[in-house]
């Protein structure tokens, strides 16, 4: 990344030609030609010459941190128990529901050159991508010139942030005068500006229409506010007393952690911590790579494809895929897929590794403590321009809601032939991102909100998908009704399991949901969702689960249309500022995830159970399944 001369904007952004990480100019005159380390540079000429490239790098091998395993137990639970805590700060102190209620933010521990060290569970799409957050944010705001009681802002995608709604916050922890580590909080904001209140303009086309975007900035030095960047940037949102409520309760989440941490160094002393915490990377690194190992070595490829961009209804956008599996080490390499799309599905640097994490997180032991010890047998190859690695100025809102998903299934697709015990068929991949915004005359303030909609998981070879849940990547809960309708003007008239619409199989596909909205007074909305044509496809013989679609009732009007059907938008599932009035009403249907194994095979028990539980209709229990129903046998 070079910068201007007066460090103030980025004249231009710099990336490995290869893994396409961001590179840093360092005055002499780096070219976006460069790779990154020779590992890349090996590689890229491996693959030039046609010869089969190394999956690990060539060099010595470190020899483990060795600490007491009891040590490295108890500090990993306090670690995590810290950034637990850091979470239930948040969520009861924000004003926005996405936090008090849906949880979409992540608390993590990190080292000064970005080793995250424990996180909390909550959402798995930003924990990948706090390594990279961190290690760019000293890139650009060196650790001399960062101060005890400073809080550094940060959201650029481009910067290694995931997309624009999240914002990251970090704050350096002291000890003895210097810095041992960083507490990070990672949250999504519901109005961030941009085209379309509550976010998610599905038709954008750059950056700029997407909303407020943040380089790595100090909003508080040496514990005091700076009056002048927060002027700024609450200037630039329709909500600012929502914006400014969740960002100090993202503020007072990290300065918790600065005390816990210190009591931790208090009470381990600085030699014993850091090498206990040294060897806790380390320790996750070793079971990570034994559960690598018991992959076999080979290639393993496989394509999924986004179903459009928002901007060309009928443009499919491919995800290629192809997983290198060398003893115990891994490349997720992404060549081949599509070049960046004109619309808001690209998915930045940060999402490609995050999604990469995602996925090898879900198969391996989850008794792993989840750190970056994790993510050191994992290299990611995201070519710059293409949908996995978004170049400024280009739009990539979606690419953290849509695409990720579609990524960690396409590497489950990918794996399948390999551990076919470890993965499931391919999940409903869309968060279904309703947001909207509007005018509360009551109050005389602005509103806006976010409706995360659920998907059906993918079945696996010895269970059904689970039903109506948040997209592996996000791992949120749905803002329970109550709420919702007392924060907002809308009324929920209908909540439920869509019948069908799990992919039939020996293990029937997860159901999503069905969700009926009346507006109750006028609201813009937009929406950024997916699988409303491309269904979740099943493996060894499982069919593909039902797609999704979102339909409009004009009030006065009896007939359900689709968003290019009643207000002339380009995508069905992708668009903004749609004007709803009051007595208007929106059906949000979500896709189911595919089946597995041959429908036929599934036992008479299963589908009766299934029928009495209104998971699937008697047309589709003889259909599909061949049962009759109300006949055993």
């Amino acid at each position: 990344m070079k910068l201007s001369p007066n460090g103030y904007y980025v004249e231009k952004y710099l990336k490995c030609a290869n893994c396409g990480s961001l590179l840093f100019d360092d005055g002499g005159g780096e070219s976006a030609g460069e790779h990154c380390s020779n590992w890349c540079r090996d590689w890229a000429s491996a693959v030039a010459e046609g010869r089969t490239p190394r999956v690990a790098p060539e060099g010595p091998v470190r020899a483990p941190e060795q600490a007491d395993l009891v040590d490295i137990t108890v500090v990993d639970g306090i670690l995590s128990s810290i950034c637990r805590e850091m979470g239930i700060t948040l969520m009861r102190t924000s004003y926005s529901s996405l936090f008090s209620e849906s949880e979409d933010f992540s608390c993590a521990l990190a080292t000064p050159d970005g080793e995250m060290i424990a996180n909390g569970d909550f959402c798995p799409s930003q924990i990948g991508g706090i390594p990279l957050l961190v290690r760019t944010m000293v890139q650009e705001t060196p650790l001399d010139t960062i101060e005890e009681g400073d809080v550094i802002l940060h959201n650029d995608p481009y910067r290694g942030g995931l997309h624009t709604p999240e914002h990251t916050v970090f704050k350096p922890i002291f000890f003895d005068g210097r810095i041992v580590a960083f507490a990070v909080a990672v949250g999504h904001f519901v109005e961030v500006g941009g085209v379309a209140a509550g976010g998610f303009p599905g038709d954008a086309t750059e950056i700029f229409h997407e909303g407020l975007r943040v380089p790595p900035v100090k909003v508080i030095k040496k514990g005091k506010d700076d009056p002048d960047v927060w002027r700024l940037l609450l200037a630039q949102v329709r909500t600012p007393r929502m914006y400014y409520g969740d960002l100090r309760a993202m503020i007072s989440s990290v300065t918790l952690a600065e005390t816990r941490v210190q009591e931790l160094y208090r009470r381990y002393g600085v030699e014993r911590l850091e090498r206990t915490v040294r060897a806790l990377l380390d320790y996750s690194e070793r079971r990570t790579r034994a559960e690598i190992e018991a992959i076999p070595d080979g290639v393993y490829h496989f394509e999924d494809h986004v179903e459009d961009d928002g901007i060309d209804p009928d443009r499919e956008y491919l995800i290629k895929v192809a997983i290198h599996v060398s003893g115990g080490d891994v490349v997720v390499d992404f060549t081949g897929s599509s070049p960046q799309a004109q619309g808001p599905i690209n998915a930045t640097l940060g999402v490609a590794w995050s999604a990469a994490f995602n996925a090898f997180l879900h198969i391996t032991d989850e008794t792993i403590p989840k750190n970056s010890g994790c993510y050191r047998p994992i290299r990611v190859i995201a070519p710059p321009g293409t949908i996995m690695n978004v170049d400024y100025p280009g739009a990539e809102v979606g690419g953290n809601t849509e695409t990720h998903p579609l990524v960690v299934c396409a590497i489950f697709g990918a794996l399948a032939e390999a551990i076919p015990d470890r993965v499931m068929a391919a999940e409903g991949a869309t968060h279904g991102c309703v947001t909207f915004g509007g005018y509360d005359e009551s109050v005389g303030e602005a509103f806006a909100g976010f409706d995360l909609c659920l998907v059906g998981y993918g079945a696996r070879r010895f269970a059904d998908g689970n039903g109506t849940l948040d997209s592996i990547n996000g791992n949120c809960a749905a803002t329970p009704v109550e709420v919702f309708e007392t924060k907002f003007p809308w009324r929920v008239e209908e909540y439920s399991l869509r019948t069908d619409s799990g992919g039939a199989g020996r293990y029937r596909g997860g159901l999503g949901q069905s969700r009926t909205l009346r507006a109750m007074a006028p609201i813009s909305m937009n929406q950024m969702s997916n699988r409303h044509r491309l269904p979740a496809w099943g493996l060894e013989g499982g069919l593909e689960g039902a797609t999704g679609a979102t339909l409009f009732r004009r009030e006065g009007h009896d007939g359900w249309q689709t968003a290019r059907e009643a207000f002339d938008r380009a995508s069905s599932s992708k668009y903004s500022n749609v004007k709803l009035s009051p007595g208007d009403v929106v059906r949000v249907l979500m896709p189911g995830g595919g089946g597995h194994g041959d429908p036929g095979q599934r036992s008479c028990e299963a589908v009766e159970d299934d029928l009495l539980d209104g998971f699937i209709s008697e047309d589709a229990a003889r259909s599909l399944y061949g049962n009759d129903p109300g006949k055993s046998g």
